[in-house]
């Protein structure tokens, strides 16, 4: 994303809200790689997500700024999502679910980050809001080191 120097964001898409599609996962489902196989499977190429529930095991990464990677944190005991927001859109032709989550352990403690695989969930309901526009794709952002949107 490109901005002005005047805390603009430029170089934007416009979207029309589609298709609202709602489900629940399978238990023992994997979060990211679920939503991705779904999106394939539909031709949805552009969507905001959003998902509520529980998981057994979660997977997350924060991204390091200093040495541009994602350090992976796994958190190995049942949790709930308390939120789980994102957006799809598409990496090499393939769709690609781009997930921030907050999960919440037994003792009301949060912990979240950017959703890895392997986050396995226990029960999940998601919500894929199809966006009706220009395709999205991701490539990489040489100022952030990012897989940035190329708008």
């Amino acid at each position: 994303m490109k901005k002005d120097g005047k805390g603009s964001i430029v170089n934007t898409n416009e979207y029309q809200i589609g298709k609202t599609h709602m489900g629940c996962f399978d238990t023992g489902e994997d979060l990211l790689e679920g939503i991705e196989r779904f999106a394939a499977d539909r031709n949805i190429r552009v969507a905001r997500i959003t998902v509520i529930g529980a998981v057994r095991t979660a997977v997350v990464a924060y991204y390091d700024q200093t040495v541009r990677e994602y350090q992976e944190v796994t958190f190995g005991e049942p949790m709930e999502i308390l939120g789980c927001l994102g957006n799809l859109s598409l990496k090499e032709g393939k769709p690609i679910a781009h997930l921030h989550a907050v999960f919440g352990d037994s003792q009301g403690q949060t912990r979240g980050g950017h959703v890895r695989p392997g986050t396995d969930v226990f029960f999940a309901e998601v919500i894929i809001e199809e966006l009706e526009g220009p395709e999205l794709h991701r490539g990489y952002d040489p100022v952030t080191g990012l897989p940035a949107w190329e708008l």
